[in-house]
């Protein structure tokens, strides 16, 4: 039977750092990819992800001037290319009224990628629509604005917007950056969101992500063995009933661990990163692609014996099982 005699243990050893950029979308407009393999969990390297969106603030009102066609915007705070950008309040932007017989028309509030308060006026119709860019829809937005609300005009004469006409619904009217919610995946460098984002800007395609990251730098480990990936395991217990038993299942999460040979047990670089969050890689033949994958909190145990080689006793904790890579 095979060994691990050609086996290679490759650890987190630095960080190629990424500044706030733009992620890319995989086509689902759920997934959005880095230019990582792995975001880093190092404590100042952890991701930071900023979709563009409206963070606080944005209230639209009728315009307090008693103006016609007017609305006032109240003084926001948003996300704009991964920046947090304080916009001032605007009043008396002016919308869009239908003509004729079209007397449905859809005006949507934004803030521009210059952080500025704009109004984007759709197509009127007969009827109210919700298909974007659709004749009584509202209309696709500049790519790189966030749309903050809508303004819903059922007649072509001029008149006070009441507030009636003013829509601010999280996910139908209003992109907010946090919503919809996602989560970071470690171990492939991307952002998922739980639900698609809604494609409402020009070419029909979703809001803009950003995110600074950091991507681990591996190096190889010398003089180490026993290698052992965190993983699942299963547990059962039972209960006596009356003519019987009920079984019952348990999951856990196990550690994951190394024997490492050290020189002196204090200038080593894996001493260093005692209590680090970082990755591994194992390879069970070096001289082949495929390897396991683990992220986990490092612990370092060491033992200097008079007669014997200096040892370090290595834990990974994880927060997640590994993974196999192929």
């Amino acid at each position: 039977m095979p060994s691990a005699q050609d086996a290679q243990l490759q650890y987190e050893a630095g960080q190629t750092v990424y500044a706030m950029s733009e992620l890319t979308d995989n086509g689902d407009h759920k997934t959005f990819a880095s230019l990582a393999d792995q975001f880093s969990g190092m404590q100042g390297f952890a991701p930071v992800v900023r979709p563009n969106g409206l963070s606080t603030g944005g209230a639209i009102t009728p315009a307090i001037s008693n103006t016609n066609d007017m609305v006032d915007v109240a003084a926001l705070t948003c996300y704009l290319m991964g920046v947090k950008t304080t916009v001032i309040a605007a009043t008396d932007k002016t919308v869009t009224r239908g003509a004729s017989t079209n007397t449905h028309i859809i005006n949507s509030i934004t803030i521009t990628s210059a952080g500025a308060i704009a109004v984007v006026a759709g197509t009127a119709a007969t009827a109210f629509s919700e298909t974007r860019a659709a004749a009584g829809g509202p209309p696709l937005i500049p790519v790189g604005s966030i749309e903050i609300g809508q303004v819903r005009l059922t007649s072509i004469t001029a008149g006070k917007v009441t507030q009636a006409e003013i829509t601010q619904v999280v996910g139908f009217s209003q992109e907010r950056y946090d919503y919809p919610i996602f989560e970071q995946s470690d171990a492939t460098g991307e952002v998922i969101f739980n639900s698609a984002l809604p494609a409402i800007h020009t070419g029909v395609v979703p809001k803009k992500v950003y995110a600074s990251y950091a991507e681990p730098i591996f190096a190889i480990m010398a003089n180490v063995t026993d290698f052992v990936p965190p993983e699942e395991s299963y547990s059962s217990s039972s209960t006596v009933i009356y003519g019987g038993l009920v079984g019952n299942s348990t999951k856990s999460l196990t550690q994951g661990g190394f024997t490492a040979y050290l020189k002196n047990a204090v200038s080593d670089a894996i001493v260093g990163l005692n209590g680090k969050n970082i990755w591994f890689k194992f390879y069970p033949d070096k001289y082949t692609a495929e390897y396991i994958l683990c992220q986990g909190i490092l612990g370092v145990t060491r033992t200097m014996p008079a007669a014997d080689n200096i040892t370090a006793k290595c834990t990974i904790s994880p927060f997640k099982p590994a993974t196999n890579v192929v």
